[in-house]
């Protein structure tokens, strides 16, 4: 397979960069799309070029590293797929793919595809973990939670922190992954003495670090990878309500 690629190439985050073009003969069908651009890499680095940089680490789909959108759409043309596990078969021979970093006020380039996404890190830590010493782990059925909210609660925890749903988002939010990092926490019993502090501390440092508003568009649910539903940003607000009314 012959494909033209269309690559954002930025040397740093001051620099302004652009789209070069390369060219990828004999791409096998069985790549990955990581392994595609490994491929490219290792050509340009025998021309003596500087590779393209992007972000990736387990390329199993559950480590949220490899954030770049594809012809437009983050992680590429397949739902629920990330990239490192997107395959060149969802292509066809002398197709042209644009390839771009997540593109979002509070994700600033670092460098080609390599955005800082430690927005989401400072969030995690103002209150996405559960602080009280709780001793060893105890059995599976020790604290009995009801089948429905504990299938919600590994819903929400299934979000790998990639940011797809911020770069889909026109408004640039990071509400679904806010929302998940709250609600995995707050619907189970373990989480309930610090769960309207959570969710104030959270929601506060999500807007201090720059994200937009969420005004509905739901296209973070239709870009995430781990298909996690808006509805948990509808239990964030409710608890986020609560919490201000609590002071």
């Amino acid at each position: 397979m012959h494909l033209t690629l269309h690559v954002w190439r930025q040397k740093n985050a001051s620099d302004e960069g652009g789209i070069v073009t390369y060219d990828a003969p004999d791409v096998s069908l069985d790549m990955s799309f990581l392994e595609m651009l490994d491929v490219v890499n290792e050509s340009l680095v025998e021309k003596g070029e500087d590779p393209i940089a992007f972000d990736h680490d387990c390329r199993e789909g559950i480590c949220g590293s490899c954030s770049m959108a594809i012809n437009g759409t983050a992680h590429g043309p397949r739902n629920a797929t990330t990239v490192c596990q997107l395959h060149m078969r969802s292509f066809k021979d002398g197709d042209t793919i644009m390839i771009e970093p997540w593109r979002a006020h509070a994700f600033p380039v670092i460098k080609d595809l390599i955005v800082d996404r430690s927005a989401f890190d400072r969030i995690i830590a103002s209150g996405g973990y559960i602080s009280a010493p709780t001793g060893t782990a105890s059995d599976a059925n020790a604290i009995p939670i009801p089948k429905a909210t504990a299938d919600q609660a590994f819903d929400a925890a299934a979000c790998i922190g990639c940011g797809a749903c911020v770069a889909a988002c026109p408004n640039g939010a990071a509400m679904l992954f806010t929302a998940a990092k709250v609600a995995h926490l707050n619907m189970l019993p373990q989480g309930q003495s610090e769960r309207y502090s959570r969710v104030k501390n959270m929601v506060e440092t999500m807007d201090a670090e720059g994200f937009g508003n969420c005004t509905n568009y739901t296209e973070c649910e239709a870009a995430c990878p781990k298909e996690i539903a808006v509805d948990s940003i509808a239990f964030m607000n409710r608890d986020y309500i609560k919490a201000n009314f609590k002071g």
